[in-house]
């Protein structure tokens, strides 16, 4: 027997993103967003509702970085969603995060968070709350990498939203192979 929950927003895993921009006077911020994900090889789709200052930020400067959200930084990546920019002018350092500007794009990385995407602002709908943004560059902290370079889920320890129970579920246990454990049905 299954339940019916009506149309909902109810996926998972969902993404706890932390996305960053600079204001105009060139102030960093940083918002925490969970309805986002890959949308093209080198795109990503992120729903933003217009009154935050994220967007305004990012209309004004084209560009955004999007942060992954750790189990070491729940609480702060928390309160990056339960403030707004626009009531807290210093958020990021209330929160005990320190922002650096992007390598690739006019906007704010998160010291602490290891994994940021860089984006730049493809376009951004009002009445959709749709942002679609071209990923130009990917980076991750040396702390976050396997012995061959590639980004290992274990160390970064990336957390998902549980939106039917208010929660952050830390992401890590590998149980399977993509692209080879589903080969033995190929018979």
């Amino acid at each position: 027997m299954r339940k019916n929950f009506g149309a909902k927003a109810l996926l998972y895993p969902m993404p706890v993103l932390i996305i960053g921009t600079y204001d105009a006077d060139g102030k960093p911020d940083a918002m925490n967003a969970a309805w986002g994900g890959i949308a093209d090889d080198t795109k990503i789709n992120i729903c933003l509702s217009p009154t935050h200052k994220t967007v305004a930020n990012l209309k004004a400067t084209g560009s955004f970085t999007v942060s992954i959200a750790t189990a070491n930084y729940v609480a702060e990546c928390d309160y990056l969603g339960i403030v707004s920019g626009n009531d807290e002018a210093d958020k990021l350092s209330k929160a005990g995060l320190h922002a650096v500007k992007a390598p690739n794009v006019n906007a704010p990385m998160i010291e602490e968070l290891p994994m940021c995407l860089e984006c730049n602002v493809i376009s951004y709908d009002d009445a959709t709350c749709r942002l679609l943004g071209e990923i130009v560059n990917v980076n991750a902290d040396e702390s976050v990498l396997t012995a061959d370079g590639k980004i290992d889920v274990q160390k970064l320890a990336p957390i998902t939203y549980d939106s039917s129970n208010h929660a952050y579920i830390r992401l890590g246990d590998k149980v399977g192979n993509a692209f080879k454990d589903g080969a033995k049905f190929k018979k």
